[in-house]
């Protein structure tokens, strides 16, 4: 199933924020993306109705298996292509943005030549 990048955005966040805080809250989602607490609640509902989340009434986000397994493949791939950047010469903050970007549609057979580029390159 092909899920839209913005949902692969939020899975992601909901990642990073796990193994920030050990929890995923609604508000946290909004401050890291920069969106309203209204674009989080919604996105939430959906991701929770495609079966990537779970979330009780004011209880704290959870994964299910698929969700998890998405969130970390579009991690992995942004942190591959940042550190794939950056041995380009491209600043951080730029590398960042610009990873945010690429990990949504490259393919695994170049993701994967990234990886290896990164793995015999970095020092």
């Amino acid at each position: 199933m092909k899920i839209q990048q913005s949902a692969e955005d939020y899975l992601e966040t909901m990642l990073i924020l796990q193994n920030k805080y050990g929890y995923i809250r609604s508000i946290d989602i909004a401050k890291h993306l920069g969106v309203t607490k209204p674009s989080v609640s919604y996105a939430v509902k959906r991701l929770r109705e495609s079966g990537y989340i779970n979330m009780e009434s004011n209880g704290p986000i959870t994964f299910t298996p698929p969700g998890l397994e998405i969130a970390k493949r579009t991690y992995e791939r942004h942190v591959a292509l940042v550190s794939f950047l950056e041995l380009l010469g491209v600043e951080e903050e730029q590398a960042e943005e610009d990873a945010c970007q690429i990990e949504h549609v490259i393919s695994n057979d170049t993701y994967l030549a990234i990886c290896k580029y990164v793995e015999e390159n970095k020092g």
